[in-house]
């Protein structure tokens, strides 16, 4: 099934979860001088036009980042992810959104490598054509991220960042996801992980985190955000989390500090609230 677009759903509360962290964990890579691979397996189209279509149809952004830009009370941690946010809109107007690749690439150095799959053919396309200039730092790959991402591992400088970040359209996905990990870990046990995951009714997106806390690893973070109390009907998404495998020991104190203000911020009813749990030597 190709029937996703993340572009419906561009800037929501989930994206401003994930770019966040991501945005942190790589400000926390570069650090140290000795380049690394980011590893993108369901890249996107890149960057997000929010004035067309697909965007403006249930404009989930202006719940979102929108929310977010003009406040005065942001806390530092979260500015270095509104500046992308920003420089992709120089006149003030919020008309883009950065998708993972687009909020990684101005954090990027010089001898930093990104690899970026996208299986769906019109927004690999949108992918190649916003990194056409970027030389041979980045390589986009029209195929299953899932899969694709074994060439890749481990990376030259046994540094990396892989972000995987599944529509979940198929239930399948879930299971998928804990299969290209084991295989991931073996070939690239010292990686970091990001997984993204939405928060939804169904049994395999509740039991997913505890079935990654059972793979074969000894450091992890769990984060997740709600934005309301799940819906009677059974249908949406009321939240959504992030499992990082290897995280940054930084990271806690932040999310410590940065959750409170973003359920605050972006929350809608007594549902809003997040969870915060980590193992890290």
């Amino acid at each position: 099934m190709l029937s996703y677009r993340h572009a419906f759903h561009a800037g929501n509360h989930a994206d401003v979860l994930k770019h966040f962290v991501l945005v942190q964990v790589l400000e926390y890579f570069n650090q140290k001088d000795k380049p690394y691979f980011y590893i993108d397996t369901h890249a996107g189209a890149g960057c997000y036009a929010l004035d067309e279509a697909f965007a403006r149809k249930n404009a989930e952004y202006e719940e979102g980042v929108g929310r977010l830009l003009g406040r005065k009370d942001v806390p530092s941690e979260l500015k270095e992810y509104l500046r992308v946010v920003r420089d992709l809109n120089p006149g003030g107007k919020l008309r883009l959104y950065p998708g993972s690749p687009c909020c990684a690439a101005p954090l990027m150095r010089p001898d930093d490598k990104m690899r970026l799959f996208e299986l769906h053919p019109a927004d690999s396309r949108l992918l190649a054509k916003t990194f056409e200039n970027a030389g041979n730092q980045t390589m986009v790959l029209e195929q299953d991220g899932f899969t694709g991402i074994n060439a890749f591992l481990p990376p030259p400088s046994r540094r990396g960042l892989v972000l995987i970040d599944p529509p979940y359209e198929v239930k399948t996905d879930y299971r998928t996801v804990l299969t290209m990990m084991k295989e991931s870990l073996r070939r690239f046990p010292t990686g970091t992980y990001i997984i993204w995951y939405p928060k939804l009714h169904s049994m395999a997106s509740r039991e997913l985190p505890e079935k990654l806390k059972r793979l074969p690893i000894t450091s992890w973070l769990h984060v997740s955000l709600d934005v309301q109390k799940p819906s009677e009907d059974g249908f949406g998404m009321h939240g959504s989390g992030l499992f990082i495998v290897n995280p940054p020991w930084t990271l806690p104190p932040v999310l410590k500090k940065v959750m409170p203000y973003l359920v605050k911020v972006l929350g809608i009813d007594e549902g809003a609230g997040f969870q915060l749990e980590s193992e890290i030597p």
